[in-house]
């Protein structure tokens, strides 16, 4: 019923939303949204555990350490997101040895989708890391020395005290940083990957139908976004404690 509402609208008004219609126009559009939200949900999960890792080491004793984040955080957070992917993608990618395909060709052995991976993740664990650090920073000093008083060990401070009370302060500003990856995903486009946006542009250049596939990509990401927010807003009201007002 859908597929017959759409393709009659394309025959009387001329709006060709083809992505409802046409199985193959169908296809490779699904086949972007999986491809999108598998690098939002891969680089998600990574650039969290690379801001709880940066701030862990910045926390440390070592000085090599807190050096080795603070120009990670630097070099992450003062470049664009479209020359660390290229950077990655050619340059970086443009010195590993090609590996067997296993058809008897070569191939890299990091895909367009991979470098998106990793170049994503690390440009939004640099901001993850100042955001850990804020919400640590901002546990009150006697809430520390009481745990540190019963014995409790860095680690175990961290796990239990430090952590959950940071991420109630911070999820806020991880919120905001995390949808921002989401639509930074769309720079997966310049390499190649076939993402949402890369998707869109192959059906309307083949299809004429800009307008309707650009209102098409629109609501879709404010759908994929509308998901991230909903799951971050269960979970801060899961973290909430009461007659905690820090």
């Amino acid at each position: 019923m859908i597929a017959a509402f759409f393709e009659r609208l394309n025959e009387t008004q001329g709006l060709n939303f083809s992505v409802f219609y046409d199985a193959f126009d169908a296809s490779r559009f699904l086949t972007g949204l999986w491809t999108t939200s598998y690098i939002c949900v891969v680089s998600i999960l990574a650039s969290l555990a690379l801001g709880l890792a940066g701030v862990w080491v910045a926390g440390g004793g070592s000085r090599l350490g807190r050096l080795v984040v603070r120009g990670y955080v630097q070099f992450f957070r003062n470049t664009p997101p479209l020359v660390q992917l290229s950077f990655f993608y050619f340059a970086v990618g443009g010195l590993l040895p090609r590996v067997s395909d296993g058809f008897g060709g070569l191939s890299p052995p990091v895909s367009g989708t991979g470098w998106a991976i990793i170049a994503f993740s690390l440009f939004a664990g640099a901001f993850n890391v100042e955001i850990f650090r804020a919400g640590i920073e901002a546990v009150p000093a006697t809430t520390v020395e009481a745990a540190e008083s019963l014995g409790y060990t860095r680690l175990q401070l961290y796990i239990h005290v430090v952590l959950p009370l940071a991420f109630r302060i911070c999820l806020p500003a991880l919120n905001n940083n995390l949808v921002n990856l989401v639509k930074t995903t769309t720079l997966a486009y310049a390499i190649g990957v076939p993402e949402l946006l890369y998707a869109a542009s192959q059906i309307w250049s083949e299809s004429f139908n800009v307008r309707e596939m650009m209102n098409v990509l629109l609501v879709t990401y404010v759908l994929l976004v509308g998901v991230l927010v909903l799951v971050m807003g269960r979970w801060e009201k899961a973290m909430r404690i009461p007659g905690y007002t820090t």
